[in-house]
């Protein structure tokens, strides 16, 4: 569906009715005032002639002039003394006896900002009746609150319509005061959040570059599908016996069907999806099931402190011959801190770590071929998880806290919230290597197992890039 701009035909009947009632009151207003105005003209006259006379012909002419002079500059000058104490004009916004909702409190903005015109952007969503005139209304009550809007998305339900509004506002404007005059104006189910930048982008323009970036790389799907949608939850499902998994919507559910069989589950509790909104992420899934899995070329080089130079790159599921050679010459200590669990499961666990569609796994690979490093950076809901593995004799050379670096990155890039890594508690390299991230770190600790967890707000400009050698191409 590509934005809208707001029809201009039967749902602006109430909006032009009230611009008429307003026009024939204003003209009534100008008649009135024009009307004072000349009869004050005619008495200023006749009270003119009337001192004259008195001045002219009268004994006490002088001094009835003295003490008119002396009365008019008395009235001058307390009236300039009132005008101070009590300014006159039209009441200011949040004064007793005005409606609460055609002006925020002065409260909530400071005068700076009021007089600068400073404003915010909000996404606004909200249900409203497949009637004539309730956009028109909902229109005209955010026209009240002196927003502008930008844009108008519509997603057509059975009996009703979801309008999607990217909104311009005054920055005093609380939220709760835009709710209410919503719920006023007939619209239900309302939800609110505050937008950037970002979201000025048009939609059609935005598929185009979700559809892109989907096309590029296999991993990027859980992130287009992100950005399309903003906080949702996402959890994929492997393939099971029986019937291929078929896509359904239910309210906040979705589910779509992945090329092996699988489902890709989207949740969003507070707001339900629409059929619109299932025919977009619809699209996206397909075009990744027909292109088949990608992994973009991408590499970069490493100098350690002793050693020949190593090449960092994206791993892609031909690297699985070298990944298990790399297993065989890793101590069984090595592999346990990696998989914390059986040595003699490791393997069984790369043909899922090599599938880009689950994440995006890093290599570090020798001059002779063989990979000596492999990192994970695996979507996790709205968080991912990293994992690292390097191979014994190439432990201590900085090799992990470079793959660490890399990988919170690509989080950061992906617009993910928070990075974690689980570590046996006696893993004091990886620990190591987490803190010198230099990120905001929980820790959390049961049984044994240690659980660090790094937040990556507005961490996408502290850290390095993750492909010095090739900006822009991930």
């Amino acid at each position: 569906m590509t934005q809208s701009p707001i029809p201009a035909q039967p749902d602006q009947t109430a909006a032009v009715r009230l611009s008429r009632r307003r026009r024939r009151r204003a003209g009534a207003e100008r008649w009135r005032r024009q009307t004072v105005e000349l009869a004050a003209v005619f008495v200023a006259v006749a009270t003119a002639d009337l001192v004259a006379n008195v001045v002219v012909h009268g004994h006490d002419g002088p001094v009835l002039l003295a003490a008119s002079a002396a009365a008019l500059l008395a009235t001058a000058v307390f009236h300039s003394w009132w005008a101070q104490r009590h300014p006159h004009g039209p009441p200011g916004p949040g004064s007793p006896g005005t409606d609460p909702l055609a002006a925020p409190s002065p409260d909530a903005g400071a005068p700076d900002e009021r007089a600068a015109g400073a404003t915010t952007l909000w996404r606004l969503r909200t249900t409203v009746s497949e009637a004539p005139g309730t956009l028109a209304t909902l229109c005209a009550a955010l026209a009240e609150l002196r927003i502008s809007i930008i844009s108008l998305q519509t997603h057509p339900l059975p009996e009703a319509t979801v309008d999607e509004f990217l909104l311009r506002a005054p920055r005093s404007l609380p939220r709760p005061v835009l709710t209410e005059a919503v719920a006023r104006a007939g619209g239900r189910e309302i939800w609110t959040e505050p937008a950037d930048a970002h979201d000025l982008v048009d939609l059609p323009t935005q598929m185009l570059a979700l559809a892109t970036r989907t096309a590029l790389d296999t991993a990027e799907l859980p992130v287009a599908l992100r950005q399309l949608f903003g906080q949702i939850t996402i959890r994929q499902t492997p393939a099971k016996g029986g019937e291929p998994a078929a896509p359904s919507l239910t309210g906040p559910l979705m589910r779509l069907a992945t090329p092996s069989g699988g489902l890709i589950e989207l949740s969003r509790p507070h707001l339900p999806f629409t059929p619109t909104e299932f025919a977009r992420a619809k699209a996206l899934v397909e075009l990744d099931t027909r292109l088949g899995p990608r992994v973009p070329k991408v590499e970069d080089h490493l100098s350690p402190s002793a050693g020949p130079e190593l090449t960092v790159r994206r791993a892609t599921p031909d690297d699985k011959a070298a990944a298990l050679a790399l297993h065989r010459r890793c101590s069984p200590a090595t592999l346990r801190q990696r998989y914390h669990g059986p040595v003699s499961d490791a393997d069984r666990y790369l043909n899922h770590l090599l599938d880009p569609r689950h994440g995006q796994m890093l290599t570090v690979q020798a001059p002779d071929g063989s990979l000596v490093a492999l990192a994970h950076l695996m979507w996790d809901d709205d968080s991912a998880e990293l994992a690292v593995l390097v191979e014994d004799q190439w432990q201590r050379r900085g090799l992990g806290l470079d793959l660490l670096r890399r990988m919170a990155a690509l989080a950061a890039e992906a617009g993910v919230a928070t990075v974690y890594a689980v570590a046996q508690a006696g893993n004091t390299a990886l620990i190591g290597a987490m803190q010198r991230l230099a990120l905001p770190l929980d820790y959390q600790v049961s049984e044994g197992t240690l659980v660090i967890t790094a937040h990556l707000a507005g961490a996408a400009q502290r850290l390095p890039s993750p492909w010095p050698a090739a900006p822009g191409g991930h």
